[in-house]
């Protein structure tokens, strides 16, 4: 069984198309800001979604998709406009949409998967929409270049695109792929965030195993990130999976189901980081690594706490090495630990050093900590002396380009 990285995005898988292209969605700009991936034959899907009681309608409208079973073939997204908090009115303009790319494409409605992000409260402009799915159709396509756009489509304040994709060899010498795109970089927070994240593969695989196997794998990836403490009303996260592959179908949790799970956490572990090191004004990437704590979920709550809070977030940026700061967090993290047993470390490219001893400031160099915390990828362990479960979270640093941003934002 072999997993290799390679280019791509969306359209890597066998039989998926997409495209990017500018609908005049977003206001003073001619940057693309819609986009369409499409399978040629239907597929089977799951999701997950945010767990903002305010959810926006197209994020209403997949999940009812999802639970369903009805297959999907279709995804169309737009940047610039969240389509939440839009009533009646919004609702019905995920059935508009879902009815145009089906007269377009020659599908079912209820095959059509809709995103949107961008403004709250504005309601789309639908005639746009419509046209720009007309316009999605004609320009879809199988190429690499064509997966680029369409993860360019879906960005807002996000500064890159952010794309992957894997092959690898299942048990009867089949290989399949599993690629996808994603945006994010404002309103992150654990239990999804502003994030939407659109996953294809060509692997033949139950329905109930592809929505168990993601439903598990967000709980180490795009739960473990956080930018801002903000959980959106739009996240949502979708795998498509076609069957072209040609491969026996998984239907057991056997050595073939493992190795998806694999690939799977391989994507979006790599999607997840991305989303965390564009944060919005970020510079630097920070991961907090727990380990040795006495339970899984207590490792969890542990390392998102770290990468949430504000406070470390301002040190990171500040490259100060405010140990206290780390510690408080684990504090009202609402695990269960004995602060007399912590050791804290910090890591980055230019070393390694120890901050905390025993729950008490270690001996050790203010210049070289802040050497450490000066680069732009660095390292928080945890170490909680308390058990063998651990986890990690990734974040970002803190900085007035974040409050910039933030103080007027328009897509």
């Amino acid at each position: 069984m072999i997993i290799n990285i390679i280019e791509g995005g969306v359209t890597a898988a066998k039989g998926f198309k997409a495209a990017g292209y500018a609908a005049g969605i977003k206001k003073n700009t001619d940057k693309m800001d819609m986009a369409m991936i499409m399978s040629s034959v239907p597929c089977i899907c799951a999701g997950t979604f945010t767990t903002n009681v305010v959810k926006a309608a197209p994020v209403i409208w997949d999940r009812e998709r999802v639970m369903s079973g009805a297959p999907s073939q279709v995804v169309v997204v737009n940047s610039g406009i969240a389509n939440a908090c839009t009533g009646e009115e919004g609702m019905a303009y995920c059935q508009r949409t879902a009815e145009a790319v089906a007269q377009k494409l020659i599908v079912s409605p209820e095959s059509v998967l809709i995103g949107s992000t961008g403004v709250i409260g504005a309601q789309l402009p639908i005639d746009r929409i419509e046209e720009g799915i007309s316009h999605l159709a004609d320009m879809l396509d199988g190429s690499m270049e064509s997966g680029t756009k369409a993860a360019q489509a879906i960005m807002t304040t996000d500064t890159v695109e952010k794309q992957n994709a894997v092959t690898f060899t299942l048990s009867d010498g089949t290989v399949a792929t599993l690629g996808g795109c994603c945006k994010g970089s404002g309103m992150i927070h654990p239990n999804m965030c502003t994030m939407l994240s659109f996953l294809t593969t060509d692997v033949s695989i139950s329905k109930e195993l592809l929505q168990e196997a993601l439903s598990e794998d967000i709980r180490d990836t795009y739960n473990m990130i956080s930018v801002d403490g903000d959980t959106s009303t739009n996240d949502t996260v979708l795998l498509l999976a076609n069957g072209l592959a040609g491969n026996k179908m998984i239907c057991e949790r056997d050595a073939d189901y493992q190795l998806f799970r694999e690939v799977l956490h391989e994507v979006n572990l790599y999607l997840a980081k991305q989303i965390a090191s564009d944060g919005e004004g970020a510079t630097a990437l920070f991961s907090c690594h727990v380990q040795h704590a006495s339970c899984k979920e207590d490792a969890r709550k542990l390392a998102r706490s770290v990468v949430s809070s504000t406070l470390t977030k301002a040190a990171i940026a500040g490259h100060d090495a405010n140990w206290g700061r780390i510690l408080c967090a684990l504090g009202y993290s609402g695990a269960v630990f004995e602060p007399e047993m912590i050791d804290i470390m910090i890591e980055s490219r230019a070393g390694k050093l120890k901050i905390v001893e025993k729950g008490k400031a270690a001996d050790y160099s203010e210049e070289e900590a802040t050497r450490i915390l000066s680069e732009n990828d660095i390292t928080i362990t945890a170490d909680m002396n308390a058990g063998a479960a651990e986890a990690t979270a990734w974040g970002c640093d803190l900085t007035h380009e974040y409050v910039d941003i933030n103080a007027d934002y328009r897509s």
